[in-house]
């Protein structure tokens, strides 16, 4: 791989390797407990430094594709994932209202961008440019969640405006776009760069996070994104009724 190529697309270096290797993965190329050729050996496949192969196993790490065991290497993870689809009535956003809090929202950014984050894969999200509408809630004056929500680029101004002032639900009510589905995954991770600054925590810190996906009642308005809150400021729990307890008894 030259680096005139490798950087044609916009991606950068290590965006490429981290890309090439994660369909390496989910293709079967690389199996489960495989062990990853050497960081100098994908050097010099790639064409690049060892510092940006390690950044992209690095990032492959924290999504969970692969693990590190100190003197022996980098291996592929065993991805066992337990989804169930889970019915709510709100939006992991408002489940700040749920547990007390007088929740506050606070716009960071609007840009636009590609989903980088391997993990938002679990809902087949669209390979194109989104909106991105990052945004800080807080609970009584302290942060508690970072929301990162990527909705299409040409969803009206006038809902994206009350996305810095409104929970998502809320605002898509107000406009009349009514909320069809939800879908939920909830697992933990260390803290993004972006959070680590909003929550004042170090690198590698845990966190709980929320993805999410929201199908709307126009088949092209369509929103995913991912909460992060850190374990010591808020947990995420789930009631189920007796009905639906039968209901889970009965499938298993």
């Amino acid at each position: 791989m030259n680096k005139s190529a490798s950087t044609a697309n916009g991606s950068t270096l290590h965006e490429i390797v981290r890309a090439e290797i994660s369909r390496r993965i989910t293709t079967g190329i690389y199996k489960p407990g495989d062990l990853i050729t050497s960081t100098a050996r994908l050097a010099e496949e790639f064409g690049v430094s060892s510092i940006t192969v390690k950044r992209a196993l690095r990032e492959l790490q924290s999504a969970g594709l692969l693990t590190s065991i100190p003197g022996k290497g980098t291996y592929v993870k065993d991805r066992f994932r337990i989804i169930r689809e889970l019915d709510v009535c709100m939006s992991g956003l408002d489940n700040a209202r749920s547990l007390g809090f007088q929740p506050k929202v606070q716009l960071v950014s609007l840009t636009k961008e590609r989903i980088r984050d391997l993990t938002l894969s679990v809902f087949n999200p669209p390979d194109q440019v989104l909106l991105c509408v990052r945004r800080v809630i807080y609970g009584d004056d302290v942060p508690i969640m970072y929301d990162s929500s990527f909705v299409p680029t040409d969803m009206s101004d006038e809902i994206v405006d009350e996305f810095g002032e409104h929970f998502i639900i809320d605002a898509l009510k107000r406009h009349k776009v009514a909320v069809n589905e939800m879908s939920f995954v909830v697992d933990a991770a260390p803290a993004s760069q972006e959070a680590q600054q909003v929550f004042s925590v170090p690198n590698g810190y845990p966190t709980l996070r929320r993805l999410y996906n929201l199908k709307t009642d126009s088949p092209t308005m369509s929103i995913v994104g991912i909460i992060e809150s850190p374990f010591d400021r808020l947990a995420c729990t789930v009631r189920f009724g007796s009905t639906r307890i039968s209901k889970m008894d009965k499938e298993e």
